[in-house]
């Protein structure tokens, strides 16, 4: 509870994601059902929030196929204030008491153009779903969490985060964003019983065929990456959650996350050079023509 849990052994740590009374925005697919599935398998139960409410039904289905009872659909879009309040009532209304973990972790997808050509709505649109809606979660759920001295909360960023790859700012000014508050929220519950974990992934293997904005270019190498480099979603919020139950702040499930953030950290100056370098050898699509072709991404990668 004060800093000393991993110090302990594990048998005796906080099993933070094991009964757990969970929250997980964007549970439609991806790492937010990953996280969901496992979850139920631990024992807990579940609340499968995501702005597509078939795609809730679709994880509820799986969850109540082996754990019946154990999960809940409800259609939540993170970028309203409103619609995260109700979810937490509704929560506390099928749990029967507060929630004891909660899962930021709906998001979407942007990238292929510079600062300058992004657009005001693109804007607007990523930080509504990736940074507010966290803010939100957080906002709303942690005087809840403080206040019952135990759980914890799980922000899905990226390692874009910390990258800062051209061509993706309004991704990474998001996903930056929520790296940010984890820390600062992981300093202020310290000794409260309420554990931060912010997820760093690079690529996960989920679906990006629908809800995100990309250029043609940007999603071809999106999927060459994906394909070659890329983990599963289960992987990833079984690791996750693991972490989580140690204490741990940082989740960096990869090896070319951890490469990146060395990097950034101990040559910050050659990093960003060498960024520099990479955005004039790659070729540009015409920012005239850019065809905005739809990808999903509630994985927060």
């Amino acid at each position: 509870m004060f800093g000393l849990e991993k110090l302990l052994p594990l048998g005796i740590r906080p099993r933070r994601s094991y009964g757990a009374r969970a929250v997980v925005t964007g549970a439609g697919s991806g790492i937010g059902r990953a996280f969901a599935l496992e979850i139920a398998a631990r024992g807990g139960q579940v609340i499968c929030a995501d702005i597509d409410e078939a795609r809730a039904d679709h994880t509820v289905a799986l969850i109540e196929r082996d754990h019946p009872g154990k999960a809940h659909a409800f259609r939540c879009d993170v970028s309203h204030r409103a619609d995260v309040e109700n979810l937490a009532r509704f929560a506390e209304s099928i749990f029967a008491a507060p929630a004891t973990l909660v899962i930021n972790n709906a998001g979407v997808g942007i990238g292929g153009k510079p600062v300058g050509d992004i657009g005001f709505e693109d804007w607007e649109w990523t930080l509504g779903i990736n940074m507010w809606g966290v803010v939100y979660g957080c906002e709303i759920f942690a005087p809840r969490l403080r206040a019952a001295r135990a759980g914890g909360i799980i922000n899905v960023a990226s390692a874009a985060g910390f990258a800062a790859l051209p061509t993706m700012a309004a991704y990474n000014l998001s996903k930056a964003a929520v790296l940010s508050l984890s820390e600062t929220m992981s300093a202020e519950l310290r000794g409260s019983g309420v554990a931060v974990t912010v997820l760093c992934p690079t690529f996960v293997k989920t679906n990006v065929a629908k809800d995100g904005r990309i250029t043609r270019q940007g999603l071809q190498i999106a999927d060459t990456f994906m394909r070659w480099t890329g983990f599963s979603p289960e992987y990833v919020a079984r690791t996750t959650l693991d972490a989580h139950d140690r204490g741990q702040l940082y989740v960096l499930p990869q090896l070319d996350a951890h490469l990146v953030w060395m990097l950034k950290r101990y040559f910050p100056a050659q990093y960003t050079f060498a960024l520099g370098l990479l955005e004039r050898l790659l070729p540009h699509e015409d920012s005239t023509t850019i065809d905005r072709t739809s990808v999903s991404d509630k994985t927060g990668v």
